[in-house]
């Protein structure tokens, strides 16, 4: 019968928000569709990582970059 949903509120700067609400027009997304995306994304990320501080070290390599076997997490800084 469909899917709960939680709703979740946060402060983000207004600058963020508007990078935000301009990506989500371009895919043509609502905003709280691409936040939701994201913070599932993030999640998964965020398990792989097994914390916060290791995540944020890591980095996303260019699609020309990247080797041939993909990478779990991006490469430490």
């Amino acid at each position: 019968m469909g899917e709960w949903r939680a709703n979740v509120t946060m402060r983000i700067r207004p600058a963020l928000r508007d990078e935000l609400l301009e990506f989500a027009a371009r895919e043509k997304r609502s905003l709280g569709n691409l936040g939701a995306l994201l913070l599932e994304w993030g999640l998964k990320q965020l398990k792989i990582a097994k914390s916060s501080e290791r995540l944020l070290k890591c980095r996303v390599r260019p699609k020309a970059a990247r080797s041939k076997q993909p990478a779990k997490l991006g490469t430490p800084i």
